[in-house]
Protein backbone atom coordinates (compact mmCIF):
# COMPACT_ATOMS: atom_id res chain seq x y z
CA UNK A 1 0.00 0.00 0.00
CA UNK A 2 2.74 2.29 0.79
CA UNK A 3 4.69 1.47 -2.14
CA UNK A 4 1.60 1.95 -4.43
CA UNK A 5 1.37 5.69 -2.89
CA UNK A 6 4.87 6.37 -3.65
CA UNK A 7 4.74 5.30 -6.87
CA UNK A 8 1.60 7.62 -7.54
CA UNK A 9 2.33 10.58 -5.57
CA UNK A 10 6.15 10.36 -7.63
CA UNK A 11 4.52 9.19 -10.93
CA UNK A 12 6.53 11.43 -13.66
CA UNK A 13 2.85 13.11 -15.32
CA UNK A 14 2.66 14.97 -12.05
CA UNK A 15 5.27 16.82 -11.36
CA UNK A 16 7.47 16.87 -14.80
CA UNK A 17 6.06 17.62 -18.17
CA UNK A 18 5.09 15.15 -21.05
CA UNK A 19 8.31 14.86 -22.38
CA UNK A 20 10.44 14.33 -19.42
CA UNK A 21 10.76 11.34 -17.12
CA UNK A 22 12.75 11.36 -13.35
CA UNK A 23 15.30 9.52 -15.31
CA UNK A 24 16.49 13.04 -17.24
CA UNK A 25 17.45 14.58 -13.45
CA UNK A 26 19.78 11.50 -13.37
CA UNK A 27 23.38 12.55 -12.72
CA UNK A 28 25.17 12.28 -16.40
CA UNK A 29 27.33 14.04 -18.82
CA UNK A 30 28.98 15.63 -16.16
CA UNK A 31 25.60 17.84 -14.73
CA UNK A 32 24.77 17.27 -10.91
CA UNK A 33 20.97 17.21 -10.39
CA UNK A 34 19.16 18.01 -6.95
CA UNK A 35 17.44 15.10 -5.34
CA UNK A 36 14.28 14.43 -2.98
CA UNK A 37 17.22 12.81 -1.05
CA UNK A 38 19.04 16.02 0.03
CA UNK A 39 15.87 17.30 1.53
CA UNK A 40 16.85 14.50 4.46
CA UNK A 41 19.24 16.67 5.73
CA UNK A 42 16.63 19.89 6.04
CA UNK A 43 15.93 18.84 9.78
CA UNK A 44 19.72 18.20 11.01
CA UNK A 45 19.94 22.05 9.39
CA UNK A 46 17.61 23.37 11.04
CA UNK A 47 18.68 21.36 14.73
CA UNK A 48 21.96 22.88 14.05
CA UNK A 49 20.20 26.49 13.31
CA UNK A 50 18.06 26.11 16.78
CA UNK A 51 21.90 25.45 18.74
CA UNK A 52 23.60 28.34 16.64
CA UNK A 53 20.52 30.59 17.91
CA UNK A 54 20.35 29.28 21.48
CA UNK A 55 24.65 30.20 21.96
CA UNK A 56 23.65 33.47 19.56
CA UNK A 57 21.25 34.84 21.47
CA UNK A 58 22.78 34.00 25.07
CA UNK A 59 26.68 35.08 24.48
CA UNK A 60 26.39 37.61 21.69
CA UNK A 61 22.59 39.11 21.72
CA UNK A 62 22.02 39.44 25.11
CA UNK A 63 25.38 41.63 25.78
CA UNK A 64 24.61 43.46 23.07
CA UNK A 65 21.06 43.93 24.59
CA UNK A 66 22.90 45.25 27.90
CA UNK A 67 25.30 47.83 25.99
CA UNK A 68 22.24 49.44 24.53
CA UNK A 69 20.72 49.60 27.93
CA UNK A 70 18.06 46.98 27.34
CA UNK A 71 17.32 44.41 30.62
CA UNK A 72 15.33 41.89 31.48
CA UNK A 73 12.05 43.05 33.35
CA UNK A 74 11.38 42.07 36.46
CA UNK A 75 7.80 41.34 36.98
CA UNK A 76 5.95 41.72 39.78
CA UNK A 77 4.04 38.53 40.46
CA UNK A 78 0.24 38.80 41.82
CA UNK A 79 -0.98 37.62 44.62
CA UNK A 80 -2.05 33.68 44.64
CA UNK A 81 -5.61 33.40 44.21
CA UNK A 82 -7.00 30.21 43.19
CA UNK A 83 -10.87 31.72 42.28
CA UNK A 84 -8.96 34.20 39.45
CA UNK A 85 -6.16 31.80 38.77
CA UNK A 86 -8.79 29.19 37.66
CA UNK A 87 -10.57 31.83 35.50
CA UNK A 88 -7.67 32.88 34.01
CA UNK A 89 -6.49 29.47 32.41
CA UNK A 90 -10.24 28.48 31.84
CA UNK A 91 -12.45 31.24 30.64
CA UNK A 92 -10.09 34.05 29.14
CA UNK A 93 -7.36 36.17 29.83
CA UNK A 94 -8.71 39.66 29.62
CA UNK A 95 -12.52 39.61 31.45
CA UNK A 96 -15.37 41.82 30.97
CA UNK A 97 -16.40 44.10 33.58
CA UNK A 98 -19.94 42.03 34.25
CA UNK A 99 -17.01 38.70 34.76
CA UNK A 100 -15.00 40.97 37.02
CA UNK A 101 -17.84 42.19 39.38
CA UNK A 102 -18.54 38.96 40.03
CA UNK A 103 -14.97 37.72 40.12
CA UNK A 104 -14.80 40.77 42.97
CA UNK A 105 -17.69 39.39 44.98
CA UNK A 106 -16.06 35.81 44.63
CA UNK A 107 -12.49 36.37 45.60
CA UNK A 108 -13.19 39.13 48.22
CA UNK A 109 -11.59 41.47 46.30
CA UNK A 110 -12.45 45.08 45.19
CA UNK A 111 -13.34 45.93 41.23
CA UNK A 112 -9.44 47.35 40.81
CA UNK A 113 -7.70 44.71 42.96
CA UNK A 114 -8.86 42.18 40.51
CA UNK A 115 -7.99 44.41 37.06
CA UNK A 116 -4.69 44.64 38.95
CA UNK A 117 -4.30 40.95 39.64
CA UNK A 118 -5.46 40.40 36.03
CA UNK A 119 -2.80 42.63 33.91
CA UNK A 120 -0.05 41.67 36.74
CA UNK A 121 -1.29 38.00 35.21
CA UNK A 122 -1.11 38.61 31.73
CA UNK A 123 2.06 40.12 32.01
CA UNK A 124 3.59 37.23 33.52
CA UNK A 125 2.61 35.98 30.00
CA UNK A 126 3.65 38.34 27.91
CA UNK A 127 7.65 38.40 26.39
CA UNK A 128 9.82 41.34 27.52
CA UNK A 129 11.77 43.47 25.25
CA UNK A 130 14.97 41.58 26.20
CA UNK A 131 13.44 38.31 24.36
CA UNK A 132 12.22 40.07 21.57
CA UNK A 133 15.89 41.97 21.19
CA UNK A 134 17.18 38.52 20.75
CA UNK A 135 14.98 37.29 18.70
CA UNK A 136 15.00 40.13 16.02
CA UNK A 137 18.98 40.00 16.02
CA UNK A 138 19.10 36.25 15.17
CA UNK A 139 16.64 37.07 12.58
CA UNK A 140 18.70 39.72 11.44
CA UNK A 141 21.69 38.34 11.51
CA UNK A 142 20.70 35.10 9.29
CA UNK A 143 18.59 37.57 6.54
CA UNK A 144 21.44 39.52 6.40
CA UNK A 145 23.95 36.56 5.50
CA UNK A 146 21.55 35.14 3.60
CA UNK A 147 20.80 38.09 1.67
CA UNK A 148 24.41 38.98 0.87
CA UNK A 149 25.52 35.17 0.13
CA UNK A 150 22.16 35.16 -2.46
CA UNK A 151 24.24 38.43 -4.07
CA UNK A 152 27.50 36.60 -4.22
CA UNK A 153 25.66 33.65 -5.74
CA UNK A 154 23.89 35.08 -8.10
CA UNK A 155 25.38 38.17 -9.45
CA UNK A 156 27.41 36.47 -12.27
CA UNK A 157 24.45 34.54 -13.56
CA UNK A 158 22.32 35.63 -16.55
CA UNK A 159 19.06 34.48 -15.20
CA UNK A 160 19.88 37.39 -12.50
CA UNK A 161 19.64 39.77 -15.10
CA UNK A 162 16.77 38.25 -17.79
CA UNK A 163 14.72 36.00 -16.10
CA UNK A 164 14.09 34.11 -19.63
CA UNK A 165 17.22 32.45 -18.76
CA UNK A 166 15.83 30.86 -16.13
CA UNK A 167 14.62 28.08 -18.65
CA UNK A 168 17.40 28.14 -20.98
CA UNK A 169 18.30 24.44 -21.32
CA UNK A 170 15.45 23.25 -18.31
CA UNK A 171 15.82 20.96 -16.88
CA UNK A 172 18.96 19.97 -18.31
CA UNK A 173 20.40 22.56 -15.71
CA UNK A 174 23.85 21.52 -13.64
CA UNK A 175 23.34 22.13 -10.14
CA UNK A 176 25.88 24.42 -8.82
CA UNK A 177 27.11 24.13 -4.76
CA UNK A 178 26.30 27.81 -4.42
CA UNK A 179 22.38 26.69 -4.85
CA UNK A 180 22.91 23.62 -2.99
CA UNK A 181 23.64 25.59 0.06
CA UNK A 182 21.54 28.62 -0.43
CA UNK A 183 18.75 26.48 -0.50
CA UNK A 184 19.57 24.16 2.08
CA UNK A 185 20.31 26.57 4.63
CA UNK A 186 16.88 28.96 3.70
CA UNK A 187 14.94 25.48 4.02
CA UNK A 188 16.46 24.58 7.83
CA UNK A 189 16.24 27.82 8.79
CA UNK A 190 12.30 28.33 8.01
CA UNK A 191 12.31 24.38 9.48
CA UNK A 192 13.73 25.59 12.99
CA UNK A 193 11.35 28.96 13.00
CA UNK A 194 8.52 25.96 12.98
CA UNK A 195 10.41 23.93 15.57
CA UNK A 196 10.64 27.09 17.75
CA UNK A 197 7.59 28.71 16.78
CA UNK A 198 5.99 27.59 20.16
CA UNK A 199 8.35 29.41 22.12
CA UNK A 200 9.17 32.55 20.22
CA UNK A 201 7.12 35.55 20.33
CA UNK A 202 3.31 35.17 19.22
CA UNK A 203 1.26 37.88 17.21
CA UNK A 204 -2.00 37.82 16.18
CA UNK A 205 -1.27 37.01 12.84
CA UNK A 206 0.23 33.57 14.30
CA UNK A 207 -1.91 31.55 11.48
CA UNK A 208 -0.97 33.79 8.43
CA UNK A 209 2.54 32.89 9.73
CA UNK A 210 2.54 29.27 9.87
CA UNK A 211 0.21 29.31 6.60
CA UNK A 212 3.54 31.45 5.24
CA UNK A 213 6.26 29.03 6.41
CA UNK A 214 4.91 25.63 5.30
CA UNK A 215 3.58 27.22 2.32
CA UNK A 216 7.86 28.52 2.00
CA UNK A 217 9.00 25.23 2.86
CA UNK A 218 6.39 23.04 0.25
CA UNK A 219 7.59 26.07 -2.50
CA UNK A 220 11.45 25.06 -1.93
CA UNK A 221 11.01 21.67 -1.92
CA UNK A 222 9.16 21.22 -5.04
CA UNK A 223 11.47 23.90 -6.82
CA UNK A 224 14.48 21.42 -5.66
CA UNK A 225 13.13 18.15 -6.87
CA UNK A 226 12.06 19.25 -9.71
CA UNK A 227 14.91 21.53 -10.91
CA UNK A 228 13.29 24.89 -10.16
CA UNK A 229 16.18 26.18 -8.29
CA UNK A 230 16.93 29.32 -10.53
CA UNK A 231 13.97 30.70 -10.10
CA UNK A 232 13.88 29.63 -6.66
CA UNK A 233 17.14 31.37 -5.43
CA UNK A 234 15.76 34.62 -6.87
CA UNK A 235 12.65 34.41 -4.70
CA UNK A 236 14.60 33.77 -1.63
CA UNK A 237 16.73 36.63 -2.68
CA UNK A 238 14.19 39.48 -3.03
CA UNK A 239 12.17 38.38 0.28
CA UNK A 240 15.59 38.69 2.12
CA UNK A 241 16.35 42.23 1.03
CA UNK A 242 13.22 44.11 2.91
CA UNK A 243 13.70 41.38 6.15
CA UNK A 244 16.95 43.12 7.04
CA UNK A 245 15.64 46.29 6.91
CA UNK A 246 12.66 45.18 9.00
CA UNK A 247 14.71 43.57 11.92
CA UNK A 248 16.92 46.37 11.83
CA UNK A 249 14.15 48.93 12.72
CA UNK A 250 13.02 46.82 15.64
CA UNK A 251 16.38 46.65 16.79
CA UNK A 252 16.84 50.15 16.88
CA UNK A 253 13.12 50.49 18.33
CA UNK A 254 14.03 48.45 21.23
CA UNK A 255 16.75 50.30 22.11
CA UNK A 256 14.86 53.38 21.84
CA UNK A 257 16.73 55.04 18.88
CA UNK A 258 13.32 56.91 17.81
CA UNK A 259 14.66 59.04 14.72
CA UNK A 260 16.59 55.58 13.14
CA UNK A 261 14.08 53.30 13.64
CA UNK A 262 11.44 56.08 11.95
CA UNK A 263 13.96 56.27 9.03
CA UNK A 264 14.62 52.62 8.82
CA UNK A 265 10.43 51.59 9.12
CA UNK A 266 10.00 54.29 5.68
CA UNK A 267 12.87 52.07 3.87
CA UNK A 268 11.48 49.19 4.89
CA UNK A 269 7.94 49.50 3.79
CA UNK A 270 9.30 51.11 0.35
CA UNK A 271 11.32 48.13 0.05
CA UNK A 272 8.52 46.06 0.85
CA UNK A 273 6.38 47.49 -1.45
CA UNK A 274 8.78 47.50 -4.56
CA UNK A 275 9.36 43.45 -3.59
CA UNK A 276 6.98 42.34 -3.02
CA UNK A 277 3.91 43.69 -4.49
CA UNK A 278 6.48 44.51 -8.16
CA UNK A 279 9.18 42.25 -8.65
CA UNK A 280 7.61 39.46 -7.12
CA UNK A 281 4.61 39.64 -9.38
CA UNK A 282 5.42 41.16 -12.46
CA UNK A 283 8.77 39.74 -12.27
CA UNK A 284 9.81 36.44 -11.09
CA UNK A 285 5.40 34.95 -11.00
CA UNK A 286 5.45 36.44 -14.65
CA UNK A 287 8.79 34.49 -15.35
CA UNK A 288 7.22 31.45 -13.68
CA UNK A 289 3.33 31.68 -15.34
CA UNK A 290 4.42 32.73 -18.89
CA UNK A 291 7.66 31.91 -19.76
CA UNK A 292 7.48 27.84 -19.00
CA UNK A 293 4.96 27.04 -21.56
CA UNK A 294 7.27 28.41 -24.12
CA UNK A 295 9.36 25.51 -24.13
CA UNK A 296 6.58 23.18 -23.00
CA UNK A 297 3.16 22.42 -22.34
CA UNK A 298 1.28 23.27 -18.86
CA UNK A 299 1.09 19.96 -16.49
CA UNK A 300 -0.25 19.62 -13.11
CA UNK A 301 3.09 20.74 -11.13
CA UNK A 302 3.72 23.85 -13.11
CA UNK A 303 -0.37 25.05 -12.14
CA UNK A 304 0.65 23.52 -8.49
CA UNK A 305 3.80 25.94 -8.35
CA UNK A 306 2.29 29.12 -9.09
CA UNK A 307 -0.48 28.60 -6.97
CA UNK A 308 1.67 28.12 -4.32
CA UNK A 309 3.48 31.49 -5.33
CA UNK A 310 -0.02 33.21 -5.46
CA UNK A 311 -0.21 32.06 -2.04
CA UNK A 312 2.26 33.75 -0.58
CA UNK A 313 1.45 36.82 -2.81
CA UNK A 314 -2.02 37.29 -0.86
CA UNK A 315 -0.22 36.72 2.09
CA UNK A 316 2.42 39.61 0.55
CA UNK A 317 -0.86 41.35 0.12
CA UNK A 318 -2.27 40.76 3.56
CA UNK A 319 0.58 42.30 5.29
CA UNK A 320 1.35 45.55 3.24
CA UNK A 321 -2.24 46.28 3.95
CA UNK A 322 -1.48 46.34 7.96
CA UNK A 323 1.92 48.15 7.02
CA UNK A 324 -0.27 50.82 5.28
CA UNK A 325 -1.96 50.90 7.97
CA UNK A 326 0.62 51.84 10.41
CA UNK A 327 2.28 54.42 8.29
CA UNK A 328 -1.27 56.63 8.06
CA UNK A 329 -1.33 56.41 11.49
CA UNK A 330 2.30 57.29 12.01
CA UNK A 331 2.13 60.13 9.70
CA UNK A 332 -1.05 61.16 11.05
CA UNK A 333 0.69 60.95 14.67
CA UNK A 334 -2.22 58.49 15.88
CA UNK A 335 -0.40 54.96 15.83
CA UNK A 336 -0.11 53.65 19.72
CA UNK A 337 0.75 49.93 19.08
CA UNK A 338 1.51 47.31 15.99
CA UNK A 339 -1.13 46.41 13.59
CA UNK A 340 0.32 43.01 13.86
CA UNK A 341 0.82 42.79 18.16
CA UNK A 342 -2.20 40.64 20.16
CA UNK A 343 -1.65 42.86 22.90
CA UNK A 344 0.98 45.49 24.59
CA UNK A 345 0.29 43.93 27.80
CA UNK A 346 4.01 44.44 29.14
CA UNK A 347 4.19 48.04 28.40
CA UNK A 348 0.47 49.01 29.35
CA UNK A 349 0.70 46.66 32.56
CA UNK A 350 3.52 48.82 33.57
CA UNK A 351 2.11 51.91 32.71
CA UNK A 352 -1.15 51.46 34.12
CA UNK A 353 0.59 50.41 37.85
CA UNK A 354 2.90 53.45 37.58
CA UNK A 355 -0.22 56.12 36.77
CA UNK A 356 -1.48 53.81 39.39
CA UNK A 357 0.79 55.06 42.09
CA UNK A 358 1.40 58.17 40.60
CA UNK A 359 -2.25 59.10 40.63
CA UNK A 360 -2.61 58.24 44.59
CA UNK A 361 0.52 59.96 45.66
CA UNK A 362 1.08 63.59 43.11
CA UNK A 363 -1.34 62.97 40.41
CA UNK A 364 -0.39 62.06 36.75
CA UNK A 365 1.75 65.26 35.38
CA UNK A 366 1.56 66.00 31.53
CA UNK A 367 5.45 65.14 31.17
CA UNK A 368 4.23 61.33 32.43
CA UNK A 369 1.68 61.32 29.99
CA UNK A 370 4.01 62.44 27.40
CA UNK A 371 6.76 59.84 28.30
CA UNK A 372 3.84 57.52 28.17
CA UNK A 373 2.49 57.96 24.54
CA UNK A 374 6.23 58.32 23.19
CA UNK A 375 6.82 55.12 24.55
CA UNK A 376 3.31 53.73 22.69
CA UNK A 377 4.34 54.95 19.97
CA UNK A 378 7.79 53.73 19.66
CA UNK A 379 6.11 50.38 19.82
CA UNK A 380 5.20 50.48 16.66
CA UNK A 381 7.50 47.66 15.18
CA UNK A 382 8.34 46.11 19.10
CA UNK A 383 5.98 42.88 17.80
CA UNK A 384 6.46 42.73 14.73
CA UNK A 385 8.22 39.90 12.55
CA UNK A 386 7.19 39.16 9.18
CA UNK A 387 9.19 36.41 8.51
CA UNK A 388 9.06 35.88 5.12
CA UNK A 389 10.34 33.26 2.28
Amino acid sequence: MFGTLCQWFWWDRLWLPESLTWADLEDRDGRVYAKASHLYATPTYALAFLIIRYLFERWIATPLAASAGIKARVHQKPTDNPVLELFYISQCRTPSQVHIDGLSKKSGLSVRQVERWFRRRRSLDCPGVLKKFTEASWRFVFYLSAFIGGIIALHDKEWFYDTREVWTGFPKQSMLPSQYWYYMLEMGFYCSLLFSVAFDVKRKDFKEQIIHHLATLVLLSFSWCVNYIRVGTLVMLIHDASDVLLESAKLFNYAKWEKTCKALFVVFAVMFMVTRLVIFPFWLIHCTWVYPIHHYPAFFGYYFFNIMLLVLLFLHVFWAYLILCMIRKFLFGTLTRDERSDNEEEESSQSEDEREQHQLSNGVTVEAKKKNGCFRHLSTLENSSMSFC
